[in-house]
């Protein structure tokens, strides 16, 4: 039974850590699947050595790259704003602006490289420490803290240059910030 829940985790972590690359829940899916069958694979063919949350970690990274490395070629984007906005219409009140900040927070989120997302998302979603997210990532320590750091400075420089589009909640009041 608590192998079972051992195992549980696992996934549900690896498909979160999935949705923080992907931000697409079908293909954060396929990838859990396709690592978790890779994995599978090779533990049966290596019986003696078991595989680690890192090892899926960085299975589920390596596959994602490989992924973007084959579709980067096709770019989907939509031919005008009008078109990708034009669900927002129906929405009422509250929930528009709701939806405004999502569609901000995913926006400021893809200026992010894949490395800085990913180090960003392992410790402040996860609640990891860096060492921890160096661990996961096989990366050194300085290097997650220096992805952690560029990745908010990249974020707040967004913060603060859509500071005429970013939605009310997100923005910053100039005068608080001077009295600091």
């Amino acid at each position: 039974m608590d192998t079972d829940n051992n195992l549980e985790a696992l996934l549900q972590s690896g498909f979160r850590y999935a949705c923080s690359l992907t931000h697409q829940h079908a293909e954060a899916e396929d990838l859990v699947q396709e690592a978790w069958l890779k994995l599978t694979r090779r533990k049966q063919s290596e019986r003696d050595q078991p595989w680690t949350k890192s090892l899926f970690f960085v299975t589920l990274r390596n596959l994602y790259i490989d992924r973007y490395r084959r579709n980067r070629l096709v770019v989907l984007e939509p031919l005008d704003e009008s078109s990708a906005r034009s669900g927002l219409r129906d929405i009422p009140g509250n929930e528009q602006e709701i939806a405004m900040d999502i569609q901000w927070l995913e926006r400021s989120l893809s200026m992010l490289r894949v490395e800085e997302r990913e180090a960003i998302y392992l410790h402040l979603v996860e609640g990891y420490t860096a060492a921890e997210v160096a661990e996961l990532t096989e990366r050194s320590r300085n290097t997650v803290l220096s992805l952690i750091q560029r990745g908010r400075k990249k974020l707040m420089n967004a913060l603060h240059q859509d500071g005429a589009t970013a939605p009310e909640s997100k923005r910053c009041n100039s005068s608080s910030r001077q009295s600091e």
